[in-house]
């Protein structure tokens, strides 16, 4: 008789969790780099093509060092079942189309990444299923804008680029009383900061590209949800449409899991820092940062998150302002990733929302003169005095 597994924490399961080793031994997950699989005989590939035999037929359905990363990722978010994906956005994309069909409905916060947007208002419009944008801070609005055919349920907290904070609880409990299921994007809290899981979310979707790597590395997205969900929905659409990560971009990610705790901590700890530097600056007339006092939704973000994150977003006067400011940084990189261990400065303004009219970039909060701070593994002074330098040159006329 053997003793029962331990209940390991999340540093431990990020260092261990998932891996299947080879007849070698090898300590470092093993990289598959293979299309398909062979078979020992013509029964067995039956048996494999008909679901008897649970092995692997081709890279585009599973893949060993694809399927350690979703094992990994499951421990680590304490959902039954993952599917990884190429893109953040492939993962965001197929979470919602694999649970819609045409005639459906689906409810979002208005406050999306661009990306996001488009596959909400544009995408899924094409193929019959209608949305509507609720200010996801709005409880009622939730509740108002549901109908019978409404099926999914589709947000971001925090919000990019402003950082607002929605009642996760609280909106699975509408969106489960209509029958409908909430998709969360948890990119900006992390899966160490927020477990959407805890408080009803029905389905996790994650950007590997941003912490999970966290060194600019690869593309990748990650679908977490029950094993009925990834079965009976996700499964079979990410076989057929072929979003798949490579093996490659997997065994990435799994080596970036391993350091997720040690980066995640100093980029929040760096972050908290930089906000309270940014909010005693002459210049700089909002910052926003989910685990400070002034934010508009800080005692909701301590009941949801166990950190404050590694996003910063600050506003200054004007367009030209936060341009001098940009362009002044040596230390910070202008870029529109985030989650990095390199610290990212963008304008989303002209960036990641230039999409979006500029009454519906007021909506939400965006102006002209608004920053976004991905806060990276450089120490937290050297990041300060960069900034104070770039406040000096915004300053001039």
């Amino acid at each position: 008789m053997t003793d029962a597994p331990r209940k390991l924490k999340p540093a431990t399961l990020l260092v261990h969790g998932g891996t299947t080793r080879s007849s070698f031994g090898e300590i470092s997950e093993a990289m598959f780099l293979t299309q398909s699989f062979a078979y020992p005989t013509m029964e067995a590939a039956e048996a494999r093509f008909k679901g008897d035999d649970p092995g692997f037929i081709y890279s585009r359905f599973s893949n060993p060092t694809v399927a350690m990363f979703e094992q990994r990722m499951c421990l680590l978010e304490g959902a039954e079942a993952a599917r990884a994906t190429a893109s953040g956005m492939a993962a965001v994309t197929a979470a919602m189309m694999a649970q819609v069909k045409a005639g459906d409905h689906v409810v979002a916060a208005r406050a999306l990444f661009g990306s996001c947007l488009y596959v909400v208002e544009d995408l899924l419009p094409r193929f019959g299923v209608s949305s509507t944008l609720v200010d996801g801070a709005d409880l009622a609005q939730w509740k108002a804008a549901v109908r019978p055919e409404t099926k999914l349920f589709f947000l971001e907290s925090p919000t990019n680029p402003g950082l607002e904070i929605y009642d996760l609880k609280a909106i699975a409990d509408v969106a489960h009383n209509a029958g409908a299921r909430l998709v969360v994007d948890n990119v900006f809290a992390t899966p160490l900061l927020q477990k959407p899981f805890d408080f009803g979310a029905d389905v996790v979707v994650y950007s590997a590209t941003k912490h999970i790597d966290g060194q600019g590395r690869c593309l990748g997205g990650v679908i977490l949800s029950s094993q009925a969900i990834i079965e009976e929905n996700i499964h079979n659409f990410l076989r057929q449409t072929g979003p798949a990560m490579s093996p490659f971009n997997a065994w990435v990610m799994l080596k970036g899991l391993e350091t997720l705790p040690l980066r995640v901590g100093q980029q929040a700890a760096s972050a908290a820092k930089v906000a309270d530097f940014l909010a005693e600056q002459k210049g700089v007339t909002k910052v926003l940062y989910p685990f400070r006092k002034d934010h508009p939704q800080a005692e909701l973000a301590r009941r949801q998150m166990l950190g404050g994150g590694t996003l910063v977003s600050f506003l200054l006067e004007s367009k030209e302002a936060a341009f001098r400011l940009a362009n002044a940084l040596q230390v910070v990189k202008i870029s529109n990733n985030l989650g990095d261990a390199k610290s990212l400065v963008t304008h989303p303004a002209t960036t990641t929302h230039q999409r979006l009219t500029p009454e519906a970039r007021a909506t939400l909060g965006i102006t002209d003169g608004m920053l976004r701070l991905s806060i990276g593994l450089e120490d937290a002074d050297d990041l300060i005095d960069d900034l104070a330098a770039g406040l000096a040159a915004a300053g001039r006329g």
